[in-house]
């Protein structure tokens, strides 16, 4: 059967992964994690501190660097993550952190920051332009704000989902504050609506919203939005199943296909996804250039997403039966085919 015509894209970046190493790696590890990575366009991620333990040391996290250097298969960094019993630790950090992860409402892990003193002290004790990057929700999002703007501290808000903290992100921007923000595709395609059919495995921090948050996100898509991230946060299907409200959804594979669908219906433009999940995620994070890097995607490949063949060592997926229009073909990393039609290269 001939193919249809390709397109090339610039290596994509997501922003938001969770690679579940150290401690969870039953769920996800740094191979299988890349390579699901890999398999939906991303030649860079950048992994979360909320591991066991969590990255809250420098000698964590370069043990977790270390770890990545020897069994990666695409490019990954580290967020270093705030912890209220080591902020001595958090300049030493910074120095070798693609930034810093706050957490101040639901997560899954053991780090939340409590309170204004706790979240300044943060703050200060960072001191770096490297980003904050915060899991903040509802008013918690305007606490954030006001903390960028007291401190001049670019702040990075993660997987906004809802309609009036899109809007006050809005409003930040246009003042000029040093504010950038995420959305993910579970958000922009899926709703409250789909709890029903999804049960525990639409479980996920933010929760799903409704359909008019999710109309605000696609409004502000070409404007307040500055990255398109997945959030990758795999479970085991018995772990979700089991009951005990364990968040998270698994997103790396899923990602670039849902949207290449939007690019197809009108949504946005396909300039406007390079921007979204390849220029934007590096410019904020400073992420260097991958010479002789690309990937190549058929934008009109229908198929039905199916938890068959995917990378990810929890192997399920929220987006099954979902129909979608586009297509990963290969990637291309440093010169060296690193996928292709579904299959990681033995080299990799």
């Amino acid at each position: 059967m001939p193919r249809h015509a390709s397109v090339l894209l610039p290596g994509l970046a997501d922003v938001h992964v969770h690679l579940r190493v150290p401690g969870g790696e039953h769920k996800e590890d740094v191979r299988s994690g890349t390579a699901a990575a890999l398999a939906g366009g991303f030649t860079t991620v950048l992994a979360m501190p909320n591991t066991d333990p969590p990255l809250v040391t420098l000698n964590d996290l370069r043990s977790a660097q270390h770890r990545a250097r020897a069994e990666a298969l695409c490019d990954v960094d580290y967020f270093a993550g705030a912890s209220a019993d080591h902020f001595d630790e958090l300049p030493h950090l910074a120095t070798e952190a693609v930034g810093l992860k706050v957490y101040l409402d639901q997560t899954f892990g053991p780090l939340r920051i409590r309170g204004l003193l706790a979240l300044l002290t943060c703050f200060q004790r960072w001191n770096s332009p490297k980003p904050i990057a915060v899991h903040a929700e509802g008013e918690s999002i305007a606490v954030v704000i006001g903390m960028a703007a007291a401190l001049g501290q670019p702040v990075h808000l993660c997987h906004v989902s809802r309609r009036e903290e899109v809007l006050l992100i809005a409003h930040a921007k246009q003042r000029g504050l040093p504010i950038t923000c995420e959305v993910t595709p579970h958000h922009l395609h899926l709703t409250e609506a789909d709890l029903p059919r999804l049960g525990a495995l639409g479980d996920m921090r933010p929760r799903l919203g409704s359909q008019a948050d999710q109309e605000a996100l696609w409004a502000h898509i070409d404007t307040t939005i500055d990255c398109v991230a997945t959030d990758h946060a795999p479970h085991t299907l018995e772990e979700k199943r089991a009951g005990g409200g364990i968040p998270g959804v698994p997103g790396l594979e899923t990602a670039l296909p849902l949207m290449l669908t939007a690019v197809g219906e009108g949504r946005l433009t396909m300039e406007r996804l390079v921007t979204l999940m390849a220029r934007n995620p590096r410019r904020i994070f400073g992420l260097p250039d991958q010479p002789d890097t690309w990937i190549e995607v058929d934008p009109d490949s229908a198929h039905v997403i199916s938890d068959a063949g995917l990378h990810t060592k929890c192997g399920w997926t929220p987006f099954v039966g979902m129909r979608v229009t586009g297509r990963v073909i290969r990637v291309h990393l440093r010169g060296l085919t690193a996928y292709r039609d579904g299959v990681i290269s033995p080299s990799s």
